[in-house]
């Protein structure tokens, strides 16, 4: 009898709620509406700089005008996503010791909220990445970066300040690179290649962009209605305003609901698994 050369399945896909990627509200105090800064625009209606809480966060870290924010002019709090990252830094990088209790904490726990966020994303990336079957020669690979990247979350409020996130990002980023290179290769035919594209209100109705690469595109304002993303790379794709009416956006690579919170779409849009339909589509 011949050996079996079946292929032996890929390592599960690391739980992002183990992983503390999905973002709990209750359990953070509120540095998303204190530690980031915003400007006056379309996404928010005034001025905010960073350090300085929002007029609307309650003493409870709480969001007084949560249900209203799009009406409001806060539509950009609604996209925003810290994947876990505001109830890390606030339950055990500093213990559960709020910065009103402990306002001499305040400013190392506003500076690093930023970089935790940033590891936090990563992890979300790594995690989906692991669970690819077609990237399985990098997997030995993605998951010692996921390990390392887990323990520099557990580093303490100084270790987070002192970390070259950058440099981190470059190592992970090129990982992500080929796993996109690898899943996109066994995609059919010609795959466009779009990266950091200038694609704002482009008309992309019904558009074959299946296994494309838009890594970094712009796409604001897009006309993406019918289109078929299957396997696209849309790692760090600007999707606001993007029309996603009825597009396929099956086994997208690296797609994020903070991208989808910012894009429009309807109950035809076909979503990867893991991400759920915006409340406002």
């Amino acid at each position: 009898m011949s050996a079996d050369r079946t292929p032996p399945p890929p390592p599960a896909r690391p739980d992002a709620d183990a992983l503390g990627l999905r973002a709990d509200c209750g359990s953070c105090f509120g540095l998303c509406c204190v530690a980031l800064p915003f400007a006056a625009s379309a996404d928010f209606a005034l001025d905010k700089e960073a350090g300085r809480p929002c007029p609307n966060l309650q003493t409870d870290f709480r969001c007084g005008i949560h249900a209203d924010l799009r009406d409001r002019g806060f539509a950009g709090c609604t996209v925003f996503d810290c994947f876990g990252a505001g109830q890390k830094v606030s339950q055990q990088t500093f213990g559960g010791t709020d910065w009103r209790q402990a306002p001499d904490t305040a400013r190392r726990m506003f500076d690093t909220f930023p970089v935790m966020r940033q590891l936090h994303e990563l992890l979300w990336y790594l995690a989906e990445a692991l669970a690819l079957p077609p990237a399985r020669p990098v997997h030995a690979a993605l998951r010692a970066a996921l390990e390392e990247t887990d323990r520099l979350t557990r580093g303490s409020a100084e270790e987070l300040a002192g970390l070259d996130v950058a440099a981190h990002r470059g190592e992970v980023n090129a990982l992500l690179l080929r796993t996109s290179e690898l899943v996109r290769a066994k995609v059919p035919g010609r795959k466009k290649e779009r990266r950091g594209a200038d694609l704002m209100g482009a008309r992309l109705r019904g558009a074959s962009l299946r296994g494309a690469n838009l890594r970094g595109a712009y796409l604001i304002a897009a006309d993406l209605t019918g289109a078929d993303l299957r396997q696209a790379d849309l790692i760090g794709a600007d999707l606001r305003g993007a029309d996603l009416s009825g597009a396929d956006l099956t086994g997208a690579l690296f797609l994020t609901q903070a991208q989808l919170n910012a894009a429009r779409g309807d109950a035809a849009s076909t979503l990867p698994p893991a991400l759920t339909r915006p409340a406002h589509w």
